[in-house]
């Protein structure tokens, strides 16, 4: 009877305890306000009438367009040569010009396959030329990031859009764009010259890469930061990365490749630098500093996204930190988080600062050039479906919708939990991320299969609309569909 009685109270202590464990105690603050950005894209005319355009051409032919196509590329570079020349300031209405013209071409482009390559390197000439005198500007000024943003990443899907749109398999998986030199330990890498202290940003394949991509008020494509050390002695290459579910660490080159990321973008600190010019070694004394801090100490995950924050690094702070201890400050402009409901679920993953040092950022950085990128057609495609599910789904974060979890399963998460806490204090990593507690993995849990559920329906729709238009839906159309696909879902 004894015995009865004492199973009896355990499994009343066990349902207490699980109950007790249901409470969603611990839950995050009330995120702080932030200004926000007054930028706006506001052209959801625009691009459908380019859609429209883009049939019209197909249906026409190139030798019909041929001779306005190449007229109005060579508008466009001379436009780029005025800007080059005269420097002129973020608010110039030249800018504004080129944009526009630039966007206009790319229907025209999709019915003259054969220049498509022209079309690309008169993108890297104008993202060049806009990085260049945007050293003039002052990036803390609204419309400095305006310009910039609207012309690096608005080509960028200009450039992407055909680049899924077109027929031909000829386009490289590595697009070089700039020669510039480095005096730092160098090393060849799948068909590339890499320096130390280059800069790689990539996006990964999680639901969370996506986030971190989309969601802030400018979105952009790049989810994380790896910074690239060559050994002086064997000209091995490694990176130095934080990780969610590990901290900070180093990785072999092949190591990182193999991490089959959506695209990866190559970096380097300009050679005519004031802080290069002095020392032109720099960017490899900070590789050297970040490989060697993170193989001397582990340093965590910093959830928060605090990038003055020297204890625990998220991935833009293991270049930051590193570059900053030689006084060269990278992120001249940081981003801002503004959106309320996108406040608010990042602030249930963990997120306490919204003005920060977003990958995407370092791309439009004028003290950085970009060397080269890598890309995949396929996995372009599932960036862009990935990218239309999260963007949808940021949509209906600022309605109202909110990061939903099962409350029954929460115990399970809460153990699973303190079992990680136990594997990290030997060294170990557990199912839940350190720094992350056991509300806020279940939450990313949930996020991640619905993004999943969302991409599925996506791709299907896709595959119909690609039927029937006999071409891939743009970017525009994308989110069309994953909006209502969304609505579905809720029902």
């Amino acid at each position: 009877m004894n015995i009865l009685k004492k199973m009896f109270y355990f499994l009343i202590a066990l349902v207490v305890l699980y109950f007790l464990l249901m409470i969603p105690w611990g839950d995050a603050p009330e995120p702080e306000k932030v200004p926000r950005s007054d930028f706006a894209w506001n052209q959801d005319a625009t691009f459908e009438m380019l859609e429209s355009q883009f049939r019209d051409a197909r249906r026409a032919g190139c030798d019909s367009l041929r001779q306005d196509l190449k007229a109005g590329m060579a508008e466009v570079k001379t436009q780029i040569q005025t800007i080059a020349e005269k420097r002129p300031a973020a608010n110039d209405p030249i800018f504004q010009r080129l944009e526009k013209r630039f966007f206009s071409l790319g229907p025209m482009i999709g019915a003259c396959e054969d220049l498509f390559t022209n079309y690309i390197h008169l993108y890297i000439d104008l993202r060049n030329t806009v990085k260049d005198v945007s050293g003039d500007w002052d990036l803390n000024e609204q419309s400095s990031w305006n310009t910039l943003y609207r012309l690096l990443y608005g080509g960028r899907i200009a450039v992407e859009e055909l680049m899924l749109q077109t027929s031909q398999n000829e386009i490289p998986p590595i697009l070089k764009c700039s020669n510039e030199s480095s005096a730092t330990p160098s090393t060849e890498l799948y068909g590339l010259k890499v320096h130390s202290g280059d800069i790689l940003l990539s996006r990964g394949t999680a639901a969370v890469s996506a986030l971190i991509a989309r969601g802030n008020d400018f979105p952009g494509n790049f989810s994380h930061v790896a910074l690239v050390h060559v050994d002086e002695k064997t000209k091995e290459a490694s990176t130095i990365e934080a990780h969610i579910e590990t901290g900070v660490l180093t990785a072999t080159a092949e190591q990182y490749i193999d991490y089959k990321n959506m695209r990866i973008m190559l970096l380097r600190i300009r050679s005519d630098h004031p802080a290069l010019q002095k020392d032109p070694m720099l960017p490899h004394k900070a590789a050297t500093f970040a490989r060697d801090k993170a193989k001397a100490q582990h340093i965590p995950y910093d959830f928060t996204m605090n990038h003055q924050n020297q204890e625990e690094w998220f991935c833009s702070e293991v270049a930051s930190n590193a570059f900053n201890k030689y006084n060269l400050s990278l992120w001249m402009g940081l981003s801002k988080v503004s959106a309320p409901g996108l406040r608010k679920w990042m602030s249930q993953m963990g997120v306490r600062y919204f003005e920060t040092q977003e990958p995407s950022d370092l791309e439009y950085d004028p003290q950085i050039k970009v060397i080269a990128e890598w890309r995949d057609i396929e996995r372009l495609k599932k960036d862009h479906i990935d990218n239309a599910a999260i963007d949808a789904m940021l949509v209906g974060a600022n309605q109202g919708d909110e990061l939903e979890y099962n409350i029954f399963i929460l115990p399970l998460y809460r153990i699973a939990k303190a079992y990680s806490w136990i594997l990290n204090k030997i060294g170990k990593v557990g199912p839940v991320p350190e720094g992350m507690d056991g509300l806020t993995a279940l939450r990313v849990t949930t996020f991640n299969k619905k993004h999943a559920k969302l991409v599925e329906q996506i791709q299907a729709r896709s595959e119909v609309y690609t039927k029937e238009q006999k071409h891939l839906p743009p970017y525009w159309d994308l989110v069309k569909i994953a909006e209502e696909e969304l609505r579905g879902l809720k029902k």
